[in-house]
């Protein structure tokens, strides 16, 4: 039997069964499609959060009150820890190989100026911030080392206080005291929902008595990019214990962060994978139920196709190549969806940039056609069972 033979005899039997095909096929198509457009979302998620942990950079260590223990809780949290304080950003410093620390603090309060007011987030900060945290200065200079009573304002506050008038050197009203506004900082974003943009920014210790604290809520510290990140944690760890005379703290490096929400990430993704797997499996049911039919319904072809010559593997092959068909067209037709979803979905959702993982969906279809072949073997096999004789006498 010649290739052309076979392919007019599988796509006229698709023909012949027509909404039973096209249902077949829609399971098919369905989990490709759930796959390419989930791992897409998924990655583009990853992209997302990523870009949000590394707009700081990646040469950054956090260090947090409170030791964190088996079973998840923070010493900070029963207030049975030494609070971190100015004096620990201060001595931290020192460090010969910390290139800026920022003893941070921080709470949402009421600021005024230019007879208008906003309530808004304001950070208790160090002079090293612009540097450390990657937020460069767009007018004026950042607060120099020290108590006064000045401010550095978010590209948001400035436009919702001043509009487009002329802010460094006038004045600003938290908590009841006056500020002098210094700084305007460049347009920084969100980062893991904390508009950067939308905040005040003055010296840390003025913070900590506005909110009344005894401690900070963390210190950054940059190190040089050539440092070997675990000899930089073991002397901060071991300067802290010095200070605090136990290890009541906790260091997270930016590393382990990455690490961490990489691998986090990556297993939601090969879940979401899954579940498109999960129609895939109902698709080669549906081959299996539909292949098993033909074979019943057909017997008379088969008995006449067997008279004529056709040999048991050519039989076979015939129905071999219905299934991987249907999984085929299946397939292509989840791939089409898959990269239209895909699209729509970055370009309505310009945050999350969902680009196709195309290891998927190469794996995907080689799923499809795998379960294709291996839905239709079974029908295949029965079909090659078939006696001619038998069948052309039962017609």
């Amino acid at each position: 039997m010649r290739p052309a033979d076979y392919l007019r005899l599988i796509f006229r039997t698709l023909r012949a069964y027509g909404s039973r095909s096209l249902l077949t096929l829609s399971g098919i198509a369905i989990g490709i499609a759930a796959v390419i457009l989930l791992t897409a979302i998924g990655g583009g998620v990853q992209r997302f959060v990523l870009a949000q942990f590394t707009q700081f950079g990646t040469h950054l260590i956090a260090v947090t009150p409170g030791k964190s223990q088996t079973f998840g809780l923070s010493g900070a949290l029963i207030g049975t820890v030494r609070p971190l304080t100015v004096e620990d950003a201060e001595v931290l410093r020192r460090l010969p190989q910390i290139e800026g620390v920022v003893p941070m603090v921080m709470g949402n309060v009421e600021v005024e100026a230019a007879g208008r007011s906003r309530r808004t987030t304001l950070f208790g900060v160090g002079p090293d911030l612009p540097r450390v945290w990657r937020l460069p200065v767009a007018a004026g200079r950042f607060f120099p080392p020290g108590n006064r009573p000045l401010a550095a304002l978010g590209a948001t506050v400035r436009r919702a206080l001043f509009g487009g008038r002329p802010v460094l050197g006038r004045r600003l009203r938290i908590g009841g005291e006056s500020y002098r506004i210094t700084a305007v900082m460049q347009p920084k974003g969100k980062m893991l929902g904390f508009d950067l943009d939308d905040a005040v920014y003055v010296p840390v210790r003025r913070a900590l008595a506005l909110f009344n604290r005894d401690g900070l809520m963390e210190i950054d510290l940059l190190y040089r990019s050539d440092a070997d990140v675990r000899r930089v944690v073991d002397r901060v760890r071991r300067l802290l214990i010095q200070r605090h005379g136990r290890e009541d703290f906790t260091l997270i490096t930016q590393d382990q962060m990455l690490e961490t929400l990489g691998s986090v990430l990556e297993v939601l993704t090969l879940a979401v994978a899954a579940l498109g797997g999960v129609s895939l499996l109902v698709g080669g049911i549906g081959i299996l139920t539909l292949q098993t039919v033909a074979v019943a319904e057909r017997r008379a072809e088969i008995g006449l196709l067997r008279a004529l010559g056709a040999r048991r593997r050519q039989v076979l092959l015939l129905f071999l190549g219905e299934a991987l068909a249907l999984a085929l067209a299946g397939a292509l037709l989840g791939l089409l969806a898959g990269l239209a979803g895909a699209g729509l979905i970055a370009w309505q959702v310009a945050e999350i940039p969902a680009r196709i993982d195309w290891r998927y969906a190469l794996a995907a279809l080689g799923l499809a056609g795998s379960v294709g072949v291996a839905a239709g073997t079974i029908p295949a096999w029965q079909a090659t069972r078939v006696d001619p004789v038998t069948s052309l006498r039962g017609e």
